[in-house]
């Protein structure tokens, strides 16, 4: 029977209060029950408006009724023709402003939840399938992949399917890059993100960890040594600051560093090697994902106090809103309209306070959003022993200052071409973060799976 509801079946969730001191998933998934119920919501529309909303093109209506039917091996196999980390793409994909976004169910109420559809299908694979991804028969060619990431990992998964001999080189000793450094086990569980490896390992992708390109190899070192292309998906690790007085007192980190302590090297476990601050008064700058990922991360270590300080109003957050909403609910305080001036330190160079201003929105600046102004006299002082900057990274130079002919714009991005991800190098091809800047996951897979196609074509001309 059809589900004509105007509202999702809602996400079981842990409790707020429970949640916001441990780092075990927050949501906890649909049931098969809720999930054949929610697939009953989508009308299957003709003309798709849903796929066209999806940056890897899955065949959204088609996974759907699978599910409705029950058949849920069957729509995880739709769904794995497109995307590479479906169990990951079902837990940070902002579908709201993407698939969902188009779907019909939206104009009168709330759109079909397809990603947590995906989410419930990757999930139910992982725990009853019994066999491993089978490795193609090789077609003799053998491409090079740099950066372990959702890019890396989506164009190595692309090219294995067609029977190219794969090799990821990955800087960190673990693959899977922002999936496993940035986002929280309480968002995305590690184990998630292993098993999606380790199904590209069982394809015959082989990762080489703790292999920094631009010194361990060179890009030309990968071509001498027999790989007839080479895809470089490095990401946009280097942080960015305000270049505030107090920057560089103790207590003060960027949120990649942050986030990497409690993410990839567990330092919230009492046994870790790990230190990592535990602040009591925390103030996070900045409006994004890594922003609320970092405040709730702060809460989770023990905060009395942690504060989001954002120059603009809530509209204009580029967080996911679910995000925003669980910090709400995790007692995180917004102070938005807010920007910090200066980082107050002890006598001991500790974070001891960080003074700020308020703002008004004036008339929109050259991105469109309406420009921040400080309001004279506005001038007050937040009391933290803790301050994470997380307003922006941009790519690692070391790539580009060690391979010639590599260009990249201003911010230190690689130019390609848009749709084939082809840079100013023959044979050399890039995507996600180390071309757009901090972008989305499910972009970054986007861009990889382009390229994919992109280097198979290259390596067939040359034939």
């Amino acid at each position: 029977m059809p589900n004509m509801s105007l509202n999702k079946n809602p996400m079981p969730v842990q409790d707020p209060q429970i949640r916001n001191k441990n780092f075990s998933e927050v949501a906890l998934g649909y049931t098969p029950e809720q999930a054949i119920d929610e697939a009953n919501r989508c009308l299957n529309c003709k003309t798709r408006p849903c796929v066209a909303g999806c940056p890897v093109k899955v065949a959204i209506p088609d996974f759907i009724a699978k599910v409705r039917e029950g058949d849920f091996e069957g729509a995880y196999q739709i769904i794995s023709l497109s995307s590479s980390l479906p169990a990951v793409c079902g837990r940070v994909c902002p579908q709201e402003t993407q698939c969902e976004s188009k779907c019909v169910r939206g104009i009168k109420g709330e759109p079909v939840a397809i990603g947590r559809l995906e989410r419930f299908v990757a999930d139910w694979h992982m725990a009853n399938s019994k066999g491993e991804a089978e490795k193609p028969a090789s077609n003799g060619h053998k491409v090079a992949v740099i950066g372990a990431g959702p890019s890396g990992l989506t164009c190595a998964g692309d090219l294995a399917k067609k029977g190219y001999e794969v090799t990821v080189f990955e800087a960190l000793h673990i693959a899977g890059g922002v999936l496993v450094y940035g986002i929280p086990e309480f968002r995305l569980p590690k184990a998630i993100v292993q098993k999606e490896v380790d199904g590209l390992k069982a394809m015959g992708v082989e990762i080489n960890t703790n292999t920094v390109i631009g010194k361990t190899l060179s890009v030309d070192e990968l071509f001498d040594e027999g790989y007839e292309a080479v895809f470089i998906g490095s990401g946009a690790g280097l942080p960015s600051f305000m270049k505030i007085p107090g920057e560089n007192l103790k207590g003060v980190y960027s949120a990649n560093e942050f986030l990497t302590r409690i993410n990839l090297m567990k330092a919230y476990k009492e046994d870790s090697d790990t230190p990592v601050m535990r602040p009591k008064r925390v103030a996070v700058c900045g409006g994004g994902n890594v922003a609320m990922d970092a405040a709730r991360c702060a809460k989770r270590l023990g905060a009395e106090k942690v504060y989001i300080v954002y120059r603009r109003s809530e509209d204009e957050m580029p967080a996911r809103r679910e995000e925003v909403e669980h910090a709400k609910e995790e007692d995180i305080i917004f102070n938005t309209l807010t920007n910090p001036v200066e980082i107050i330190g002890d006598e001991k160079k500790f974070v001891a306070g960080m003074k700020c201003v308020k703002m008004e929105l004036g008339e929109p600046d050259a991105s469109g959003r309406r420009k921040p102004i400080v309001i004279e006299g506005s001038e007050h002082v937040l009391d933290v022993d803790c301050v994470i900057m997380a307003i922006g990274t941009s790519p690692n130079p070391l790539i580009r200052d060690t391979t010639k002919g590599l260009e990249t714009n201003k911010r230190g991005c690689i130019i390609t071409e848009e749709e084939t991800g082809l840079t100013s190098r023959e044979g050399v091809y890039a995507g996600g973060d180390a071309v757009t800047g901090a972008a989305t996951v499910i972009l970054a897979m986007g861009a990889g799976k382009n390229a994919a196609a992109a280097i198979d074509k290259y390596i067939s001309e040359k034939q």
